[in-house]
């Protein structure tokens, strides 16, 4: 098990392979840090390895907790990645982001919404379609209000 950064980072493919071997353990997380921080220090060298690992690093995860922490960690400390799967999570956290002041503000002013109405918010991860049902739901005193289709 490799939980040290310094260790991790004298040795990122073993260490990735250190986290899938021990996804089920409850250390997991330690190991996941260590190797956070040696790709942290190896994308200023080389980024595109580091995708890489990035990648390898989720496949080996699994469907396991680990993975969602593996998820939280890449989240949380990503500015400095730039791989598919960062832009991914960055981009799926500002349409939640979005959708939840949406909810909020329709919740504050009143405007009823159906459960599929809530589900179509929630489940929709374009940015730009959930910044134009917020800037309706500023002046909406209706669902249909926000969502009625654009004038062409």
């Amino acid at each position: 098990m490799i939980d040290s950064p310094d260790e991790a980072a004298r040795d990122i493919p073993l260490t990735v392979l250190s986290t899938a071997l021990h996804r089920r353990d409850p250390d997991a997380g330690a190991i996941l840090q260590a190797l956070a921080s040696a790709l942290k220090g190896l994308t200023a060298h080389d980024e595109n390895t580091a995708s890489i690992f990035i990648e390898l690093t989720e496949q080996g995860l699994g469907k396991t907790p680990a993975a969602d922490l593996w998820r939280q960690i890449m989240a949380a400390d990503l500015s400095f990645f730039q791989s598919e799967t960062a832009q991914s999570l960055r981009a799926e956290g500002r349409a939640e982001g979005r959708a939840g002041a949406l909810l909020l503000l329709l919740d504050r002013r009143g405007v009823s919404l159906s459960e599929g109405e809530r589900a179509r918010i929630v489940g929709c991860s374009d940015v730009e379609v959930l910044d134009v049902w917020l800037t309706r739901a500023i002046t909406a005193s209706t669902a249909a209000e926000v969502f009625e289709p654009e004038e062409s």
